[in-house]
């Protein structure tokens, strides 16, 4: 357990964030939240009263706005449709569950801001909300200051475990080491990393590199650009010239349809060189067209053409809800089994109190679309298989690997020798 130490280094992590994600993004490189204070008379910050009345209030908090809405606006729709779902046979504890949506404006102090607006204000019970690992680590001084509860639902750089986040995105080992272990396997030993300029895609390449180093492979080439930069000409010249294997990929947010359609108009195709991402997914598939992407690789935890029985019925309520044009994608299940398990947790403590239901999650099992999965009692992080896919020209993905079965959470990467000098 490393809630005391997380906790300890939760502001200096803070100002990394903001270092990486400020300055060089557009973004304020100032993230510190805004003085937090427990509403008068009850020192949890409102949760205690989140249960009180008719409902049972809740917050959702993406990103709208910004450069960041081309992903997170999906992750809402999916928290409304388990909200709707767990609404209509019921609700929990006998109540309806009422949604306070906010905007966090792809804007990190925005984000910190309007959660502690949420615990305070609006007295929710929890929060799902988030992309960002900036986002995130903006959300974080402050959901454990006031006590509240944030339900995470991005995979993302690991090293991080708080008593008052829910991780329901892989942490690397279920997504960035076995990734880098299969592309080692397949040959492919020249990396060149490509990412946004913040946390996750310079902590993401820092465990690239360390286990790169220890597993035989080479990086050639690393660029990171700001959130929302779109002219990379520069980099596709740098790509050219590495001749690497495979360009691993953290862009994030709408940069990915500016790379890949520019990647394409330089005649670089997938035969040509390899790309991996990270955060796109088949929501962004969309918006990049997937013309531009046909033959590139993605590692997630969940495609769309999962074959699960609980999928078929997730993909049918989605499109049912939402239109058949849309589709659903690995944040977006990880944000509706987020909302699912909250649920389970509550029926399970009898109560909306954020101790009690961070009591009832240990352990709570779920079979969500992409297979089963479980809260490991000590990090809050949860079990999740692993598939690595390649974009068709449907824009869905063909699996063409797995872990074969899910794969408990390691955040701190304790079990792999190469990282101790991560932590």
């Amino acid at each position: 357990m490393k809630w005391k130490r997380n906790a300890s280094l939760a502001a200096a992590v803070l100002l990394f964030a903001a270092g990486c994600g400020g300055g060089q993004t557009g973004q304020p490189a100032e993230t510190k939240p805004a003085e937090t204070k427990p509403a008068a008379g009850n020192p949890s910050g409102g949760q205690a009263s989140a249960g009180g009345g008719d409902t049972i209030k809740v917050g959702i908090l993406h990103s709208l706005s910004g450069t960041m809405a081309i992903s997170e606006t999906s992750l809402r729709d999916a928290e409304l449709l388990a909200i709707e779902e767990i609404n209509a046979r019921g609700g929990v504890l006998g109540k309806k569950i009422e949604a306070i949506v906010e905007d966090g404006a792809s804007d990190w102090p925005t984000f910190a801001e309007k959660a502690q607006k949420l615990i305070q204000k609006d007295k929710v019970a929890v929060i799902f909300g988030g992309w960002t690992s900036a986002s995130r680590k903006a959300m974080l001084p402050v959901v454990e200051k006031l006590n509240g509860l944030l339900f995470y639902p991005v995979q993302y750089e690991g090293l991080e475990a708080s008593k008052n986040i829910v991780y329901t995105g892989a942490a690397p080992n279920q997504q960035i080491v076995p990734a880098v272990s299969y592309l080692l396997k397949q040959g492919k030993k020249k990396f060149f990393l490509l990412g946004s300029d913040y946390v996750f895609p310079r902590t993401a390449n820092k465990i690239i590199k360390a286990q790169l180093a220890a597993e035989g492979g080479t990086v050639v080439g690393e660029e990171y650009t700001p959130l929302g930069h779109t002219d990379y000409s520069t980099v596709i010249s740098k790509i050219k010239d590495a001749k690497p294997d495979v360009v691993f990929n953290t862009l994030n947010g709408d940069s990915n349809v500016a790379f890949f359609k520019q990647l394409k108009d330089a005649g670089i195709s997938a035969k040509d060189v390899l790309t991996i991402s990270v955060s796109i997914a088949e929501e962004e598939i969309r918006g990049i067209g997937a013309e531009n992407l046909v033959g590139h690789w993605a590692v997630w935890n969940y495609f769309q053409t999962t074959d699960t029985p609980e999928n078929k019925e997730f993909v049918q309520k989605f499109k049912a809800k939402y239109g058949p044009d849309r589709v659903t994608d690995d944040p977006i299940e990880a944000a509706y089994i987020a909302v699912h398990l909250w649920a389970k947790a509550v029926e399970k403590a009898g109560s909306t109190e954020v101790d009690k239901v961070r009591e009832a999650l240990k352990n709570l099992e779920f079979k969500a679309p992409g297979g089963p999965v479980k809260v490991h009692p000590g990090n809050q992080h949860i079990s999740k298989t692993v598939r690595i896919g390649e974009v068709q020209p449907d824009g869905q993905f063909k699996e063409i690997w797995n872990s074969g079965g899910p794969v408990e959470p390691d955040p701190f990467l304790e079990s792999y020798p190469w990282a101790k000098g991560l932590k």
